[in-house]
């Protein structure tokens, strides 16, 4: 006896031939090659850790291939021309992050890429907030008290950060900004000779990244004032954030998102938004993510293109305000 022909394939393979695959036939069969996860940044980083975590959840759920590429140079911005001129098809995805989605395009006036235009957002994926400590020296225990000292001695106080336009920066200028304080910019090559710098007390406060300052703070070599977060830290449980303490709607995090490049097929996006919501739901990648002081954060690709352009704004204000140039 014949088997039946299948005539739903037929017509599937018909137009796969034809380059004119339909929507559910595409999502049933993608991937059917392996994905690159293109990580513009070193690798050991934040963003190559979210990245990895992706790489692995992505081979589980899809029972092929997802590899890491770090393409490192130009504070990300290679990696990101890279996706954003790489075929639509789900197979390049980018590991993105705040100064690529959000400040790149403040900080500036040329890039290879056009975030709204080029990039179709999968989800957000985690997000990794700081701490502000000052040296034992500065007299201040709560952020009105320090506040309240930047007011009395206008100038005086001096904050390290990682260097100018980087998050630590970008942090304590919109601190200045919304306390209405001035204090003077000393920037770093890095984040850890910034936070060195406090801790000798050639500086008296920075921004810090939370997972490096916590041995000092709980030395008492450091003291912790607050967080950056819209929440508390599970890292820093004790500590309030910023905008309980005076400044209600200050945030400043490190946002971790995988995009797209545009034009990719709306069914290949919400596959791997589902896949990646899920995965980031669970709770070894919850564990995993703390302990590097980031937490899971995820969110459809609508409310992600939301984001995106509303953080645009905040910090595109904050970076002309401050007139801040890129090194």
């Amino acid at each position: 006896m014949k088997r039946p022909v299948n005539v739903l394939w037929l017509a599937v393979f018909a137009c796969a031939a034809a380059g004119s695959l339909p929507d559910e036939a595409r999502a049933q069969v993608y991937p059917s090659k392996p994905i690159r996860v293109i990580v513009p940044f070193a690798p050991g980083g934040g963003a190559d850790l979210v990245g990895r975590l992706v790489a692995q959840k992505l081979t589980e759920s899809f029972k092929q291939q997802a590899i890491v590429d770090n393409r490192a140079g130009a504070a990300g911005r290679i990696g990101a021309e890279l996706v954003a001129k790489a075929p639509p098809d789900g197979y390049t995805l980018l590991m993105a992050t705040t100064s690529l989605m959000i400040t790149a395009p403040a900080l500036y006036a040329k890039l290879p890429y056009d975030v709204q235009k080029d990039f179709a957002p999968v989800t957000l994926l985690a997000s990794g907030s700081y701490v502000l400590v000052v040296h034992p020296s500065v007299p201040a225990k709560t952020v009105r008290e320090l506040i309240a000292i930047a007011k009395s001695k206008k100038g005086a106080l001096n904050y390290a950060s990682s260097g100018s336009g980087g998050p630590a920066h970008l942090a304590a200028e919109l601190f200045k900004s919304m306390a209405g304080v001035d204090m003077t910019h000393i920037a770093y090559k890095g984040s850890a000779p910034g936070t060195m710098a406090v801790l000798a007390g050639e500086t008296d406060l920075m921004f810090s990244n939370i997972s490096p300052a916590i041995p000092a703070i709980q030395s008492n070599r450091l003291r912790g004032i607050a967080v950056t977060s819209e929440k508390r830290s599970s890292m820093l449980p004790q500590l309030p954030t910023v905008a309980e303490s005076g400044l209600p709607g200050f945030r400043v995090e490190t946002l971790y998102a995988m995009l797209a490049p545009a034009a990719t097929p709306h069914d290949i996006i919400a596959l791997l938004n589902a896949e990646l919501v899920k995965a980031f739901d669970s709770a070894d990648v919850r564990k995993r993510l703390a302990s590097d002081g980031t937490e899971a954060m995820v969110s459809s690709p609508e409310n992600l293109g939301k984001l995106i352009r509303d953080e645009t704004r905040i910090w595109t204000k904050v970076i002309r305000d401050a007139g801040i140039k890129p090194e």
